[in-house]
């Protein structure tokens, strides 16, 4: 068996990992399933303590966070003894931001002898590089991406949210816990509230928030996200080269184009 294993949440991520990766442990999360292929174990955070000394003891060295993962609730009745003496940095990293909880996590794994490899280290072909993939990017939208590019900046430093919509300069929704195809639910459900689109319909923009870790938790966008901006009455995607995830960017090229949309890789 490798020496890396997966800490697999949802989405296509973990399985586009392992793939890269055969041989892999695929370790998930109690009531998360993912379709990485591969020998799997299941952990909750509870007996975190245990899955590091298990992993130690299978002869892993690495591991890899891909995947949304929930925030669990933390049930003190179920901590067992190999993480209690985790119990308060664990207790203590799950209210913050996501970027905060997830440097909180990395900073066990790596006291416990793990590497943490990003994502895009075994798939770099998941970030492409810099240009529109698809369409056109008139004048308003690039003007709406400088828009967007400064929400996110905000909110990053208040370690929320990784992506928005802007429409003719106005921020028509922001991403938090429920995540983007929330967001773009709300926009799809705006309807006449929505600005006249006449000088543009909008996009949707992902970036990572400013100084984000980047070896966990990247933004991703795939094709999936594409036909729900096109259902919401968006004109395109923009994310920021070098910073967000593509799952497979021929299939996602091809939803934007079906869908008229463009596809735009953003200098950061």
């Amino acid at each position: 068996m490798s020496g890396l294993a997966l800490i697999a949440g949802r989405g296509r991520l973990p399985s586009l990992i392992a793939e890269a990766a055969p041989g892999a442990l695929v370790c998930e999360m109690e009531g998360t399933a993912s379709d990485a292929p591969g020998e799997r174990i299941t952990w909750r955070v509870e007996r975190l303590g245990t899955l590091l000394a298990t992993l130690r003891d299978r002869g892993v060295d690495r591991v890899c966070l891909c995947g949304a993962l929930h925030r669990p609730r933390l049930d003190l009745a179920a901590v067992d003894g190999a993480t209690m003496p985790l119990l308060g940095r664990i207790a203590a990293a799950l209210p913050q931001g996501d970027d905060a909880t997830l440097r909180a996590a990395m900073a066990l794994l790596e006291e416990a002898g793990l590497t943490v490899v990003p994502p895009a280290e075994l798939r770099p072909d998941l970030l492409p590089e810099a240009g529109v993939l698809e369409g056109e990017v008139s004048g308003h939208a690039r003007r709406d991406a400088e828009r967007a590019a400064a929400i996110l900046a905000a909110l990053g430093t208040a370690d929320v949210g990784q992506g928005c919509v802007v429409a003719r300069g106005l921020c028509l929704a922001v991403e938090a816990l429920p995540g983007t195809d929330h967001m773009l639910s709300v926009v799809a459900g705006l309807g006449s509230r929505r600005p006249d689109p006449a000088r543009g319909r909008g996009l949707l923009m992902k970036a990572p928030k400013p100084g984000q870790d980047r070896r966990a938790d990247m933004p991703a966008i795939g094709p999936e996200t594409v036909r729900l901006a096109a259902h919401a009455g968006l004109g395109g995607l923009v994310v920021e080269a070098g910073g967000v995830l593509v799952l497979d960017v021929e299939a996602t090229r091809k939803a934007a184009r079906e869908a008229e949309l463009f596809l735009w890789v953003r200098p950061a």
